[in-house]
């Protein structure tokens, strides 16, 4: 019994089953034994016929909080899991063919209370918005690291003391706060990582297939019947099976929400490419290239090349598909399985029913072109602790729960939509599909306001989804296809305070492109480090 309040008792939840492995069972298993310690029996059932997705290798900067909450440090886990820094996501001929913009992992500079986007528009010193009002897209294009090779990072404003905090940083005390990098990494070792990390702090492990969810009187899950280990009983089930959804929806009969009318893409096609990292350059971004029926997406890892074409069958067959794939990868790719996969584009209509909360890709998944996978997978694990289940059920906390991950991934679909609104491309029925095809209302009242005024935190998605307002901003400069204009009073302002933050913004970047390594050089050094 637990103490609460004055006085007040109240049973516990503190026997948690989690139901598949793969990166969001065990960063869900990690995360909880990492807040919660022995104080919640933690067990995780996974089947070893079961393969995962695998292709979750880019993440949002926010994932430095988890790993943060789980006190690991970059030296710990990146050398295991082959991992390199991204600070941006590189789009290539989204506008036209040879055009690339960036939309990089930055806070936006402001000037007299307007941002540098916007003064851009009314005074661009070249034809590039990125490398004008961000320092990020030149160390890009430069493929340089954002640390030095003592671990030094860029900017002071973000050095991390060698101290530790008293308290673990999650994403929910740093909404707006923008760290400039975040990983690729292959998740397939990360999970294998974390099982390590998970195990070694007491979560059980059963490796058994599910063949029977048995529920109570009032449809709550009650216990799991294995194929060899018998019964797993627990109070609170978290299933991360996947697109199969098998708690939330084929036990408990969740319904899915399609977000396929707007985001039609439903299929893609993956290559592991191995790459030699001594005469590979590895790129600090995630490469989005459009083709003609979506586009190809490129990871650089240190082994290997994470590659996959993600399109929407209406447009395309799966054979063609890995011919594109394999046409633009080159002769590497030659003798490389490819795997395909059908994706479930949408959300479960609440991902926290009854005892069972979804978390992965059973709750939802929109296509990665912003890799949010990985995103929505922390960002729901955090909202659990957050809401954590008392003896008593409180609905409330359901309610908040579905609220709080519901608002993310319909924030995030507003946020694709206008990837392919946005892109100035037309040159094929897919393309010019893009321009015509349903959205939703609200996005569509927004394009309106942003034709006269450059997004800003009370014209996108009102709710927490992780891309704030600059965000917007780069995607509508990037791929060109929707007209914006400059403020009014930009026309009669000063400039002089504007002209010199871009040319602070040049030679801030000269300067950190002549002085930092290249992600090769950073990542030798830590590797040789970590084997030494």
């Amino acid at each position: 019994m637990a103490q609460q309040g004055q006085g007040e008792t109240t049973a516990r939840v503190d026997k948690v089953v989690i139901v598949g492995g793969g990166t969001a069972g065990w960063m869900t298993a990690s995360y909880l034994v990492a807040a919660f310690g022995g104080r919640v029996d933690l067990t995780l059932v996974e089947s070893g016929r079961v393969g995962t997705i695998g292709v979750g290798e880019a993440t949002f900067s926010d994932i430095r909080h988890f790993f943060e909450f789980l006190q690991l440090e970059e030296k710990d886990w990146m050398p295991a899991c082959n991992a390199t820094y991204k600070l941006a996501v590189r789009f290539e001929n989204w506008r036209e063919p040879g055009h690339h913009f960036y939309h990089p992992f930055e806070q936006l500079r402001s000037v007299d209370g307007f941002p540098l986007t916007d003064w851009w528009l009314r005074h661009p010193t070249t034809t590039r918005f990125d490398t004008d009002c961000f320092v990020m897209a030149s160390l890009c294009d430069a493929n340089r690291s954002p640390r030095y090779l003592d671990g030094t990072l860029i900017d002071q404003d973000f050095v991390e003391s060698g101290e530790r905090r008293l308290a673990r940083s999650t994403i929910a005390e740093f909404q707006g706060a923008q760290f400039p990098y975040a990983y690729h990494f292959e998740a397939s070792l990360l999970a294998d990582y974390l099982r390590g990390y998970a195990t070694e702090r007491g979560v059980r492990h059963v490796v058994d297939d599910v063949v029977d969810v048995e529920r109570d009187h009032r449809g709550w899950i009650e216990r799991l019947r294995t194929q060899e280990h018998g019964t797993v009983e627990g109070a609170l089930f978290v299933d991360c099976t996947g697109f199969k959804g098998l708690l939330i929806n084929k036990a408990l009969g969740e319904p899915f929400e399609s977000y396929q009318d707007s985001l039609p893409n439903d299929s893609a096609v993956a290559l592991q490419v191995p790459l030699d990292m001594d005469r590979e350059l590895l790129r600090p971004c995630t490469t989005a290239t459009a083709q003609d029926a979506g586009w190809i997406w490129t990871i650089p890892l240190i082994s290997r090349l994470g590659t996959g074409y993600v399109y929407a069958r209406d447009y395309l067959d799966p054979e063609e598909a890995e011919r594109t794939l394999r046409e633009f990868v080159g002769p590497a790719a030659t003798d490389v399985p490819a795997n395909h996969i059908r994706m479930r584009i949408g959300r479960t209509r609440r991902s926290w029913v009854n005892n069972c909360v979804a978390i992965g890709l059973s709750s939802g998944f929109v296509e990665p072109l912003e890799s949010t996978g990985i995103f929505f997978i922390h960002h729901a694990i955090e909202q659990l602790v957050r809401f954590f289940p008392g003896g008593d059920w409180d609905p409330t906390l359901r309610t908040l729960y579905n609220n709080s991950v519901a608002h993310v991934m319909d924030g995030v679909r507003e946020f694709l939509v206008l990837h392919y609104r946005g892109a100035k491309r037309a040159d094929n029925e897919y393309w010019r599909d893009t321009k015509t095809r349903e959205i939703p209302d609200a996005l569509a009242e927004r394009m309106e306001r942003w034709r006269s005024k450059l997004p800003d935190s009370e014209t996108v998605f009102p709710y927490y989804h992780g891309l704030p307002p600059y965000s917007y901003n780069c995607i509508l400069l990037g791929t060109g296809g929707i007209p914006v204009r400059p403020s009014p009073a930009l026309d009669i302002a000063d400039e002089k305070a504007a002209l010199l933050e871009f040319q602070a913004i040049r030679d801030k970047a000269r300067r950190l492109v002549a002085e930092l390594p290249t992600q090769h050089e950073y990542f030798a050094a830590m590797r040789a480090q970590a084997q030494g």
